[in-house]
């Protein structure tokens, strides 16, 4: 866990929900009153997000009292207790719907991250998330996708080179792009791996005669062109499958043989995990 990224995320979005005062609970409760919450698993999937509820707890107050049940990675069913919390009434109402938003995304992330990993389990293919995220909130959806045994891809635009169909367009051509890239490294001595996107097998040729490649992201590949990249390509870059691939599909994918398979879905249409925090 980054703490300074994760404290700074915590400060924001508590800026952005508390504004001058949480005038409900100053109005109902009296100050001073202590109370009880535990969190409650409504929907069947796997738990991401409680390392997380901890710190949003104790960064809105270190006094309360947090005993964490199950932890990040735990498959979880209708009625499980994740966690109790004790303390101020006041202070656990505040991070009552911060701990809810971050928790239940999170584990949406990482329920439909573990079981796409499950219809890969016999192969030898690894999915990988995207850039595809809820701005601001990158780093947890990505912490998310791990905790649900899935492979993050590049973090940003600062981490990896990867030339999409857009770049080579501007650029004028793949040995363009592929050239301009690994001068600008040379140049800056900046150690990154490139990868390059194709869209279709004669930009895979192009690739394979020019190389100077890390990785190639077949994008938007049929089945049967898919194969017949695999074995052109034949182990001497690695491979990545990306486009129109859902949990539906990705087992097929996978059957092609690529190293990677990306899926946006993992995070950009992804459905929350219901639970709750109850008084108790």
């Amino acid at each position: 866990m980054d703490k300074q990224l994760i404290h700074q995320f915590i400060k924001n979005a508590l800026a952005e929900d508390v504004g001058d005062g949480d005038h409900t609970s100053l109005s109902t409760i009296p100050s001073g009153t202590q109370g009880k919450a535990k969190l409650i698993i409504k929907e069947d999937g796997i738990l991401a997000g409680i390392e997380l509820a901890n710190e949003i707890f104790h960064e809105v107050d270190a006094d309360l009292k947090v005993e964490l049940l199950l932890k990040d990675g735990a498959a979880v069913k209708v009625g499980d207790i994740a966690l109790t919390v004790a303390g101020s009434t006041h202070s656990i109402l505040i991070a009552e719907r911060l701990v809810l938003n971050c928790m239940q995304r999170m584990s949406g992330i990482a329920t439909k991250t573990h079981r796409i990993v499950s219809l890969l389990k016999n192969t030898k293919t690894k999915v990988l998330d995207t850039r595809k995220t809820t701005p601001g909130l990158r780093y947890l959806e990505k912490w998310a996708v791990r905790i649900g045994e899935g492979v993050n891809h590049r973090i940003g635009l600062y981490d990896m080179i990867l030339i999409k169909d857009n770049h080579v367009d501007y650029a004028g051509g793949i040995a363009n792009a592929i050239t301009a890239a690994q001068k600008y490294l040379a140049d800056r001595n900046k150690n990154l791996q490139i990868e390059i996107e194709v869209r279709n097998l004669d930009e895979l040729k192009q690739v394979l005669a020019i190389g100077g490649v890390d990785r190639i992201m077949l994008d938007n590949f049929s089945f049967e062109n898919l194969r017949a990249a695999v074995e052109l390509i034949d182990g001497k870059f690695t491979t990545e499958a990306s486009g129109g691939i859902t949990e539906s599909n990705v087992a097929e994918y996978a059957a092609c043989g690529v190293d990677f398979i990306s899926m946006g879905e993992l995070t950009h249409s992804v459905k929350s995990l219901d639970m709750s925090l109850k008084a108790y």
